[in-house]
């Protein structure tokens, strides 16, 4: 395995930080920031935008990730926790490849598949069906066509589409559109799954079944990175427990150690 920069500088690992006996880096941070403009997040009028060239105003920031340095091994399990805002699914976009800081280095292992559950269903086109809509998505994750044909009869078993999975995506209810996208990312068998609050796609049977499945590709030995807001699920799934604030590292490490950090820190503890 080799690890590759997105941005073009070797990686030097004579700085390397511990990492569990025998494992191999899939993805390593250093000193990672991310911002966002304040006004870019808001709908804006050309009137706004003259307005505030011609006061010359400066931009106003949003710093989602803040000099986050990390490793990720292969075949961990980690789960992110925070509140809402302190840079989970940024960190996982950081991760995954759709957003790229403006400060720092982050580097993956290209040799290893890596399959995103960001958004589910994100990229499906509207007028092919989910059929066609898993054949092209496949394609786009590299794998050949026979590859994705062979699957596709248990991608629309497991997401329990029925007849729906010749019709048009854009006839699908939201619950039918996120469970084939579960079922077909997940059915690839990625080497990396990134899992952003994504069990809530059905009622609690096919919950059961999703997390019956997510469990299977852990134990062989997949890294999987969550973001969830379900502690209980998180320590009793995961390796290693990261948790962010405002953008920062606060606690990395075991667990049970790290959410009971965070629910005292939240006043939650009992």
């Amino acid at each position: 395995m080799s690890l590759v920069p997105r941005q073009s500088r070797a990686l030097d690992w004579a700085d390397e930080k511990a990492r569990p006996s025998g494992k191999q880096p899939v993805f390593a941070l250093e000193e990672v920031t991310v911002r966002f403009e304040r006004y870019a997040t808001r709908q804006r009028s050309l009137r706004y935008s003259l307005a505030r060239w011609l006061k010359k105003a400066p931009a106003a920031y949003v710093t989602a990730l803040d000099g986050v340095s990390l490793e990720i091994c292969d075949g961990e399990h980690v789960g992110i926790i925070g509140r809402n805002g302190a840079g989970k699914s940024t960190l996982l976009r950081v991760l995954s490849g759709v957003i790229y800081p403006q400060q720092g280095r982050v580097w993956l292992d290209r040799d290893l598949h890596l399959v995103p559950l960001l958004e589910l269903g994100i990229g499906f086109q509207p007028d092919l069906t989910g059929r066609e809509n898993c054949l092209l998505a496949g394609m786009l994750m590299g794998y050949q066509r026979r590859e994705i044909e062979s699957k596709l009869a248990a991608i629309a078993a497991f997401a329990e589409l029925g007849s729906f999975f010749d019709e048009p995506v854009k006839t699908y209810s939201s619950g039918m559109y996120a469970r084939l996208a579960f079922a077909l990312a997940t059915d690839v068998r990625p080497d990396i799954l990134l899992v952003d609050e994504v069990f809530g796609v059905g009622d609690e049977f096919f919950m059961r079944k999703c997390l019956v499945r997510m469990q299977r590709l852990m134990r062989t030995g997949r890294t999987v990175v969550f973001v969830s807001h379900n502690l209980d699920f998180l320590v009793t799934q995961c390796s290693r427990l990261l948790w962010l604030d405002r953008g920062r590292v606060v606690a990395d490490g075991e667990p049970e150690a790290v959410a009971h950090a965070y629910r005292q820190a939240q006043g939650q503890a009992g």
